[in-house]
């Protein structure tokens, strides 16, 4: 009756970017920044047409703004800037 050897150990992988919390910190500024303009733009609406007309586009430059921000930073950490 042959005996058989336990399979062998599967290799050890890390899985990290070694980049700390910068990340996670970066994504969070950039939910409280969207909040902050989100409900900014809400109240100024509920001033009248004329500041909610301006609130709506300040409000659309800000978030583009956020979200390039964001783009730029992703490219960075990838390294292709």
């Amino acid at each position: 009756m042959a005996q058989m050897a336990p399979p062998e150990c599967p290799p050890l992988v890390t899985v990290s970017d070694d980049d700390g919390m910068s990340r996670v910190r970066f994504r969070l500024w950039q939910l409280l920044l969207t909040t902050v303009t989100i409900l900014c733009t809400a109240w100024f609406v509920t001033l009248g047409a004329i500041p909610a007309i301006i609130a709506l586009l300040i409000a659309k430059h800000v978030l583009v703004a956020i979200l390039m921000i964001g783009l730029d930073r992703e490219a960075a950490w990838q390294g292709k800037t």
